[in-house]
């Protein structure tokens, strides 16, 4: 892909758009899923897979590949979308999603799929898992990147705060965090469950480089990749504000649709918007 090409900001955002419609086509064909988080998640996801990892179908395994967690594992359908798209599986297995023996399960699996790097669900262990992949580029003398997907919901977890401490304290200039702040979780708003205030200013609390972006701004999020591979002294966190649901009207800021499938009939509607 050429660096033309990986910086068209159009295309891109067109992909991001493809990509929403697949993961809309997925969840509703397994009648099961988080449309919400996937959703809000699909132009960062976008830009990571046809633009900012080092990373190639043909050689997934490769060891010099840049590694990417989705440690908000939920939101895998944002992901399988952005692989299918950009051709490491077959387009047609993403109507498998969900279904026994497929390599397309609820949540990310390893072993199950070349590109999957960890097995995620139980959140807030992927900046842990990060840290020792970028610990382990590190001491092999290697340039590969180390990225990891967290959800704002997510990031009530304790263990995310002690992986953040962990990874200012060993200066990994190596490891991006991408913080999706949605607002909202399985249980409703993010601010009436646990307020965490101005997550951006907390991020620097903790020793971190932080770059806070509209995350639906396909720019925006370009630039601030750009901008954390600059910086090699300390880890790197974007902080990454965006809607959950975005691009369907009827789930755009819904709780409902955090872990609820849309109908046939929600399903026509919501392709007919992403058209």
């Amino acid at each position: 892909m050429s660096v033309t090409a990986k910086r068209d900001v159009s295309a891109l955002e067109l992909q991001a758009k493809e990509v929403r419609r697949e993961i809309v086509k997925m969840i509703g064909a397994s009648a099961s899923g988080h449309p919400g988080g996937s959703l809000s998640a699909a132009d960062v996801m976008t830009a990571l897979y046809f633009s900012e990892l080092n990373q190639e179908p043909a050689t997934v395994e490769d060891d010099s590949r840049d590694r990417f967690i989705l440690s908000k594992g939920h939101g895998v359908p944002a992901q399988y979308a952005a692989m299918a798209l950009r051709g490491y599986f077959d387009r047609e297995s993403l109507s498998t999603l969900r279904r026994f023996g497929s390599p397309l399960q609820g949540h990310p699996e390893r072993g199950r799929m070349p590109g999957i790097e960890a097995s995620t669900g139980s959140l807030g262990q992927g900046i842990s898992i990060g840290i020792g992949m970028a610990l382990a580029a590190r001491l092999d003398r290697a340039d590969w990147r180390t990225y990891v997907l967290i959800g704002d919901g997510e990031a009530n977890e304790g263990q995310i705060w002690e992986a953040a401490m962990s990874a200012a304290h060993f200066g990994l200039g190596n490891l991006c965090v991408i913080m999706d702040c949605n607002g909202i979780q399985l249980d409703g708003f993010v601010k009436d469950i646990l307020d965490m205030g101005d997550v951006s200013e907390k991020w620097r609390a903790f020793g971190w480089n932080t770059i806070t972006i509209d995350g639906h701004d396909m720019a925006q999020v370009l630039d601030a990749f750009d901008q954390a591979r600059r910086v090699t002294d300390k880890p790197t966190c974007i902080v990454a504000n965006t809607i959950k649901g975005k691009g369907v009207s009827f789930m755009e800021n819904n709780p409902g649709f955090h872990g609820v499938a849309p109908t046939a009939d929600e399903v026509e509607r919501a392709l007919a918007e992403l058209a």
